[in-house]
């Protein structure tokens, strides 16, 4: 898979494709992320990228031309048509399955903004479709990239060592992921869970099941109101909201 961003500040965006399983799936071949800046479409000694908003107030804008140029630049470097995703808190919000469907594609386009945002002129025209990370601001597009790059990267085929490792992660199902042990097996903070060390692996699947049922209950349970359980999974629901009330009356006492 290909991405291209353009940024103004393309030295971040490659540091931070240059470490862990992104890193990896680079050196790999499995993900190509290639940089353009702006400035160098621009015309002037200054190479100025942004100008005033239009009717007053702070900030500045970013202008039409230079990102209208880039955009043009980044098409014509392949083949391979893409669409163009504009990092902003008012997109889209961000979720595995968009980073499931963006990850099918052969190729996507980051537009980065920076300042007060991008003149929306040119949104209208050379946008395809903008998406958003929270809702919150941050200075500039970039740290918005890192994070969906990071997300879509990792799920090429052959970037994480294990295969089913995408495949068990939080939200890859609609549900939060259950909670995970490791050595050593008795600690003063807690024992692992007696089945995780049972080798029994029909009762360690249905209990992880139980806790990420459970724990999107807690947690989020706003995520249940998009997933059809099941009659096992209600069961198991059912169960882990028992063994929770019985819990925290315990700890009550």
């Amino acid at each position: 898979m290909r991405i291209d961003v353009v940024t103004l500040f393309p030295e971040f965006v490659q540091q931070c494709t240059g470490f862990g399983v992104i890193g990896r799936a680079v050196e790999r071949g499995l993900l190509d992320v290639a940089t353009w800046n702006p400035r160098d479409h621009a015309e002037g000694g200054y190479r100025r990228v942004d100008d005033t908003v239009c009717g007053g107030g702070p900030g500045m804008v970013m202008l039409i031309e230079p990102l209208r140029h880039t955009l043009a630049a980044v098409r014509q470097a392949t083949e391979q048509s893409a669409p163009v995703i504009y990092l902003s808190p008012q997109g889209r919000r961000l979720t595995q399955d968009k980073v499931r469907e963006l990850a099918g594609l052969p190729r996507v386009i980051l537009l980065c903004g920076r300042y007060e945002g991008i003149d929306e002129r040119l949104l209208e025209h050379e946008i395809d479709e903008e998406l958003s990370i929270g809702d919150y601001v941050l200075s500039g597009g970039e740290l918005a990239a890192a994070v969906l790059i990071d997300a879509v990267g990792r799920m090429q085929e052959g970037a994480l060592g294990d295969t089913q490792s995408a495949a068990q992660d939080s939200f890859s199902d609609g549900l939060l992921d259950c909670p995970h042990y490791t050595r050593p097996v008795s600690h003063e903070f807690g024992d692992v869970p007696a089945v995780l060390l049972s080798g029994d692996h029909a009762a360690i699947a249905r209990w992880r099941r139980m806790q990420s049922l459970g724990r999107t209950w807690l947690r989020r349970p706003d995520l249940l109101e998009n997933v059809t359980l099941d009659a096992q999974d209600q069961r198991l629901l059912e169960e882990f909201k028992r063994e929770h009330k019985g819990n925290t009356h315990e700890q009550d006492h």
